[in-house]
């Protein structure tokens, strides 16, 4: 039996013709050059004025908050449902993270949790648009407003979502993203910071540079230690022809989604990413949430996947059950409830509809079985 993945990639002939020339001829006077076009149109894409490409997503996130002033200290505010790159870079810099509960419809932070969790010490607040879903971003915004705390979009999984109009990422003091060759477009590893903020983003740019003021007289010359996320010439150049392909990424992921959603939502008991009338979800990875009166547990959807030679990808585990943050204290019933009842269905670009029905037959029979008991 075929397996089939969770997710890969997709990167074709322009990719490939981009990357030779990177290799050929970019270096000496060239060595940016694709760097450069890449954080000009992927900021384009976005709506943003300023982007500085990085590692990885989670580098975009430790430089900006440190930027930001994020320190010992600290605190900041994240949903606790989420991967653990969105809160490590809080710990990087001394601060603590503070997980509040999520939202059980958009499995994103929870505004009021927000409101109820700040203290003297809340420094951010940190917007995870987990799997495409997108948070509220109006709700958060007008926290940010009130208590003069910065919101930070980690949109590493939302390329593609939209806010009123607005693309994720674009709406808070900064933007993360992440290249991954898991997400919808593709550096192989990479991320990128996004801001309209010029003076955020100058001290990000210096921050990126090892301390290395731009336009400094002193060559070599660092004014404080900073830090090297930067991002190869090479990736950035695999950057360029995805961002040149972003619409039609972006569209099968969606075509990807409604195949799944016109059969699952069929049934009863369960639920998949949701789509507000005021956004638009990239829908990155596709994710069932089956109902409690349903019995169908985390185990049980490994082992129905995995009968069937299909990658079985499970739903976050909350941050505070993992052992590094062990003592935290949360009430996020929601959170530790979500990752025992959900799985992500597998999303890739030229998945064909013969391999999606084989996903869907898996569900299908798991939620028939437990409906006949």
């Amino acid at each position: 039996m075929k397996k089939i993945h969770y997710t890969k990639p997709s990167v074709g002939e322009l990719e490939a013709q981009y990357v030779l020339d990177a290799v050929t001829h970019g270096w000496g006077e060239r060595c940016y050059e694709y760097i450069t076009r890449f954080e000009n149109t992927f900021a384009a894409h976005l709506g943003a004025t300023y982007a500085i490409a990085t590692s990885s997503c989670t580098g975009a996130l430790h430089m900006g908050m440190a930027a930001l002033g994020v320190g010992a200290g600290d605190e900041v505010i994240l949903g606790n449902t989420n991967w653990i790159a969105s809160a490590a870079p809080i710990n990087y810099l001394g601060a603590t993270p503070v997980f509040v509960d999520v939202l059980e419809d958009s499995w994103c932070l929870d505004p009021e949790q927000v409101r109820r969790a700040i203290t003297p010490k809340t420094k951010a607040i940190v917007a995870v648009h987990l799997y495409g879903n997108l948070c509220d971003m109006d709700a958060l915004l007008a926290i940010s407003a009130e208590f003069g705390i910065p919101v930070i979009e980690d949109a590493a999984e939302a390329i593609g979502s939209q806010w009123r109009g607005k693309a994720a990422g674009s709406l808070g003091a900064f933007g993360a993203f992440s290249f991954h060759g898991t997400k919808t477009m593709t550096t192989g590893e990479g991320g990128m910071f996004v801001t309209s903020d010029k003076a955020l983003y100058e001290r990000v740019l210096t921050l990126s540079n090892h301390g290395r003021v731009a336009g400094s007289k002193r060559q070599f010359w660092p004014d404080f230690i900073g830090f090297k996320y930067k991002m190869s010439n090479v990736q950035a150049a695999i950057g360029c022809a995805q961002v040149e392909r972003i619409g039609a990424l972006i569209e099968r992921k969606r075509m990807v989604f409604d195949t799944y959603a016109r059969t699952i939502l069929e049934l009863p008991g369960v639920s998949m990413n949701p789509q507000p009338v005021h956004s638009i979800n990239g829908y990155w990875m596709p994710t069932v949430v089956f109902d409690k009166a349903l019995g169908i547990g985390r185990e049980d959807l490994i082992a129905a996947f995995n009968s069937q030679s299909i990658d079985a990808r499970v739903f976050f585990w909350p941050l505070s059950s993992l052992p590094m943050f062990e003592g935290y204290l949360v009430n996020t019933p929601v959170s530790f409830s979500l990752c025992e009842r959900a799985i992500n269905l597998p999303s890739y670009h030229d998945m064909n509809d013969e391999d999606q029905q084989r996903v869907i037959a898996v569900v299908t029979d798991l939620v028939k079985g437990r409906s006949a008991r």
